[in-house]
């Protein structure tokens, strides 16, 4: 019996024999002998295989996001990259020309992300427009979270989420728990969701013990404690369960190599390309302008709530009150050079050198003047959390509207969520995509920069 809840149970193993022909029809150019090429199919085959359940490769889900689809690409390819490389350095009598694995090691990874987004978005429509690969569903409770949920289901047919019924388990026409299992029995229903805020201990115990005993897949929407949503992480000690208040993507050593090889190929390219020219330059107008270093370097908290030098080209004339006062719209201090440097970011790009030294990343949390790190960890709640990471010369919270000056109270509160979930839900797909935004919103021009 194929397992419940996917796409279906024939489309796994389709895509694992998709993407071995593809890794191996590639490859036969590079043979000339029929043993080696046998060799290959079964050494890449066998790590493909291991890589793929090691990394979930194909655990794609119809509410799977499309980043969370590249970006399993994106270390399956590395890893699969370094796989390749590892068998003809083994098999180094055959010779080939490192480019031309290269190549094919990036075709490979293109065609099989194609046919992987393709059959993800076909998947899509035909649930759509078709109303073929469908899920009964059923939400059992009443409340603002379960209405959200029920809004959701029909709202997005793409997902293939059939809504056969709602059970309010409290009012007025309230179901009894035993009402709701017959009517999921009759009707063949795939998946229960229920709110744990409406059910006592008695029936969540028999609701669970249903759903094992039926082969129904159970999911509950968290109740009105916090905790409940957050991303927990969830391990064994022994054989007692632990739920772990959050899970940073970043701590895995794997995406901490990942994260820290971007970093270091972006700041060395920015700086051997640009600032090895834009800093001589730019020193000349800086000094003309007014008298003063061409850097400003100013004390801010990093990872772990560690204080380090961040670098910036002076947009200032030199005042005492650099490290206590933010910058405002109309500000004084500013010089002529300083506003347009400061309107472009420009002044930002000597930052690239703490990247390099490691006291930065290219994307994280905003690091703040330490007066005002001081300030905003006692008046805002969790503004701690965004020091698990290191900080970043541009953020989501600052793409997604949240920069330069903090005029209320709302700015930093918002701007502490969206770093949250950044640290809570990272991926090389949302740095490239954050870099991106950055350089269209500089190029654009943004209000609050200045």
């Amino acid at each position: 019996m194929f397992k419940r809840g996917r796409y279906s149970g024939l489309l796994r193993p389709i895509s694992y024999v998709i993407d071995l022909s593809i890794i191996h029809v590639l490859a036969y150019q590079f043979f000339t002998s029929e043993l080696h090429f046998i060799h290959y199919i079964i050494f890449v085959s066998i790590a493909w295989i291991i890589l793929s359940l090691k990394s979930n490769f194909y655990e794609i889900y119809r509410f799977t996001h499309v980043a969370k689809i590249i970006s399993l690409v994106a270390k399956q390819g590395v890893l699969y990259f370094l796989i390749v490389f590892a068998f003809f350095g083994f098999y180094n009598g055959l010779r080939i020309d490192p480019i031309a694995i290269i190549k094919y090691v990036i075709l490979v990874m293109l065609l099989i992300s194609i046919i992987k987004l393709t059959i993800y978005f076909l998947l899509k429509k035909y649930r759509q427009l078709l109303g073929g690969n469908n899920r009964k569903v059923v939400i059992i409770g009443l409340n603002q979270k379960t209405d959200q949920l029920r809004k959701f289901f029909l709202d997005r047919p793409e997902f293939g989420y059939k809504l056969n019924k709602t059970f309010d388990l409290r009012g007025p026409d309230k179901f009894k728990i035993e009402d709701c299992f017959e009517y999921i029995s009759k009707n063949d229903v795939d998946e229960i969701y229920s709110s744990v805020a409406e059910l006592n201990n008695e029936n969540l115990i028999k609701l669970i013990d249903f759903a094992d005993n039926n082969l129904k897949i159970l999911k509950f929407l968290p109740d009105n404690k916090e905790i409940y949503s957050k991303k927990l992480d969830f391990a064994y000690y022994g054989v007692l369960p632990i739920l772990s208040l959050r899970k940073i993507p970043m701590d895995e050593p794997f995406n901490k190599f990942i994260k820290r090889s971007f970093d270091v190929i972006l700041a060395l390219s920015i700086i051997v390309g640009i600032l090895s020219w834009l800093t001589p330059l730019l020193g000349i107008i800086i000094k003309l302008e007014s008298k003063g270093p061409v850097f400003f370097k100013q004390k801010r908290n990093g990872l772990d709530y560690k204080e380090f030098y961040c670098y910036k080209f002076r947009s200032m004339t030199p005042n005492p009150i650099a490290d206590l006062y933010q910058v405002t719209k109309g500000d004084e201090r500013i010089t002529k050079v300083g506003r347009i440097i400061r309107k472009t970011s420009i002044d930002e790009l000597p930052q690239f050198i703490n990247v390099l030294k490691g006291e930065m990343s290219v994307v994280g949390p905003r690091p703040h003047m330490v007066s005002h790190t001081h300030m905003y960890a006692e008046r805002i709640d969790k503004f701690m959390v965004r020091h698990f990471i290191k900080p970043g010369i541009t953020g989501l919270a600052q793409v997604s509207g949240y920069r330069g000056e903090v005029e209320n109270e709302n700015d930093i509160i918002n701007r502490v969520k969206y770093d949250i979930f950044y640290l809570e839900n990272w991926s090389l797909f949302l740095d490239i995509k954050i870099v991106f935004q950055t350089v269209f919103n500089a190029l654009r021009g943004e209000e609050k920069a200045y």
